[in-house]
C-alpha cells in the first residue's frame, strides 16, 4: 500500500468514526504528517508542477473521496512566492510542509465587521517552517504563506474541494476586504 493509499484509509475511518469536526482535524494532524515524511511522496514532488499564486491561485488536485468529500491538494511555490492573505470560508484545511522552508502567517480581525468591504486585520503569528510542519486551519481563520529562497511543496488536505465557494480576501495596508473563489483546482494523478 502507497503512502497516499494509507493517508486515504486513515482519513476515511477518522470521517467515519468522530463526528465532531475539530476533533477529528486535529486526529489528522499525525495521519498528514505521516504522509509528507514518505521519502518516495518527496521524490516525487520534485516533478510537480509549480502552482500560479495570483488573485485566483492554482493547486493540484489529487484526490477528492467520493464518500466524505475531503479532498488531497498539493501547492508547489517557486522561490520568494507569497498566497494572497485569505481564509478558507467554512472549509477546515490541513497544511503540510513537504519540502522547502517558507513562512506561515496569521491573522486576526479586530474591526466590527459592519463594512462588507473593510476588513481591519493584525498578523498574529509568524513562523518559519520547513519540511514536516503541519499546520491546522479552522473555518474563517486568516493565513498567509510565503516561501523563502527555494521552491516550496505543501500537502493541503481540506474537508471539501475549494474553488466552488467564495472565499474571503485581505490587504492590510488598505483595509480592503473582498471575496473571491478559492483555487483552481488542477486534476493530477499521483502514482
Amino acid at each position: 500500500m502507497s503512502a497516499l493509499q494509507k493517508f486515504i484509509a486513515s482519513a476515511r475511518k477518522l470521517h467515519a468514526e468522530e463526528k465532531d469536526a475539530a476533533k477529528r482535524w486535529e486526529k489528522m494532524i499525525p495521519v498528514l504528517q505521516e504522509l509528507i515524511a514518505d521519502p518516495a511522496v518527496k521524490e516525487q514532488s520534485k516533478s510537480w508542477p509549480a502552482c500560479r499564486q495570483s488573485d485566483r491561485a492554482q493547486n493540484l488536485l489529487f484526490y477528492e473521496d467520493p464518500d466524505y468529500k475531503f479532498v488531497i491538494n498539493g501547492l508547489i511555490k517557486d522561490p520568494r512566492s507569497r498566497t494572497q492573505i485569505h481564509d478558507h470560508a467554512h472549509n477546515w484545511t490541513l497544511y503540510g510542509v513537504l519540502d522547502g522552508r517558507e513562512t506561515i502567517e496569521r491573522y486576526e480581525r479586530v474591526d466590527d465587521r459592519s463594512r462588507p468591504d473593510y476588513a481591519d486585520i493584525q498578523q498574529t503569528e509568524n513562523v518559519k517552517v520547513g519540511p514536516g510542519k503541519v499546520d491546522l486551519v479552522a473555518p474563517y481563520q486568516i493565513p498567509a504563506e510565503e516561501s523563502g529562497e527555494e521552491r516550496t511543496v505543501a500537502i493541503i488536505v481540506r474537508a471539501e474541494k475549494a474553488g466552488g465557494f467564495l472565499q474571503g480576501r485581505y490587504d492590510p495596508a488598505t483595509k480592503k476586504y473582498w471575496q473571491g473563489y478559492g483555487p483552481e483546482q488542477i486534476p493530477y494523478e499521483l502514482k
